[in-house]
């Protein structure tokens, strides 16, 4: 949605930062729905669930294609989030289900590879499509791709029974292990720092004097840093341990975010190649967060590593509604707020890392703070 924001905001007669809540009302409620959308479909068979997910996600991109106002299409958004809800956690279990157990892992990665380069061009393609197209028919057209996915899984998915439903109580129970608790706001505080300034990007580049033509090309270097820094976070949190990954990214995230900040306060049409390479390292440092942080979790809990998993999405999302609201409050100030804002919290996320992995070292012995990197 951010790439169709400029667009949506003229046509719907509102602000941008207005039109940005669409974006905090779904990840919102993906964080708040996704637990219990979980527990209530836990029996439905598995193709069925990913398809009616994927027929009901398809139903509410083409009725937010049609909303009149944008109070509709806040509510719509919230549908379309109940249907990305139910698809996502179980599209993972789905895979690790169909393949032989060595290649689990691998099935996995290739669903966690898809959502993150999904997630990290949508951008840039919806900034082409909205520039060939209009945000409304960019909108429908991601609906009929929608069906277009339901018919192949309906196709290619071979029938899966649901599981052993697992109570609300049950997994909210998990939130009261300590080291969950402490590692998982470390994820809300991360991605809401990446993700303050993301619903405004397009503004942030007009801001850094780029031109309308090259726009597409730093949202496209913003993809790539995001794809390579996704995998590479895997790799170093394997061989390296995940704090000294998480203590590189926050470190890159609030160098980034401060210089394109510092960057708009003084803009000049020569600053192309660096504007570029800070975009890159800002797709790079947001989605290399994901795969060190999972690790975490799971080492604080490992009987209920999945339950921990699925929280870490919740958070994912949760933190992703917390920037994007400051972030429409701070657009409103200037767009080097928006940037700064995203800085000071990227640096908070790193003090909070430093602080609760020294407290644990100090206080506990626990499995959490003894990230060591796995043997090869």
């Amino acid at each position: 949605m951010s790439a169709f924001l400029p667009a949506m905001a003229d046509d719907l007669s509102v602000t941008p930062s207005m039109a940005s809540q669409s974006v905090t009302a779904f990840a919102l409620a993906y964080a708040l729905l996704a637990p219990i959308v979980t527990s209530l479909t836990a029996i439905m068979p598995r193709r069925k669930l990913l398809v009616l997910a994927l027929i009901f996600l398809g139903l509410a991109n083409i009725g937010t294609a049609l909303a009149p106002t944008l109070g509709i299409l806040i509510v719509i958004r919230i549908a379309a989030a109940a249907a990305a809800a139910a698809y996502t956690p179980s599209a993972g279990a789905v895979a690790a289900a169909i393949v032989h157990p060595h290649l689990r892992a691998r099935a996995l990665a290739v669903i966690i590879g898809g959502l993150a380069t999904a997630t990290a061009l949508g951008v840039p393609l919806g900034r082409i499509a909205s520039t060939a197209l209009n945000w409304r028919a960019s909108l429908a057209l991601v609906g009929i791709v929608s069906f277009i996915a339901a018919l192949g899984v309906f196709a290619a998915m071979p029938k899966l029974p649901g599981s052993v439903p697992v109570t609300l109580r049950r997994r909210l129970a998990v939130l009261a292990r300590p080291g969950v608790m402490i590692v998982l706001p470390l994820t809300v505080i991360g991605m809401a720092a990446c993700y303050l300034p993301y619903a405004f990007t397009v503004q942030v580049l007009d801001s850094l004097l780029i031109p309308s033509t090259s726009i597409m090309l730093m949202l496209l270097c913003y993809g790539i840093g995001a794809v390579v820094g996704s995998c590479a976070s895997g790799w170093a949190t394997d061989r390296l341990g995940p704090n000294a990954v998480l203590i590189t990214v926050y470190s890159l995230m609030a160098g980034t975010l401060g210089g394109l900040a510092r960057l708009s306060d003084v803009p000049s049409a020569s600053m192309y190649t660096g504007v570029a390479v800070l975009m890159a390292c800002w797709g790079a440092s947001s989605w290399s967060q994901t795969p060190a942080q999972q690790h975490r979790l799971i080492a604080s809990a490992p009987q209920d590593a999945a339950l921990a998993v699925a929280f870490n999405s919740s958070g994912i999302y949760l933190g992703i509604s917390i920037g994007t609201a400051i972030g429409s409050h701070a657009i409103g100030i200037g767009t080097s707020t928006v940037l700064w804002y995203g800085c000071a919290l990227a640096l908070a996320a790193l003090f909070y890392m430093l602080v609760t992995t020294a407290l644990r070292s100090t206080t506990s012995g626990s499995a959490e703070d003894t990230h060591k990197p796995m043997q090869p």
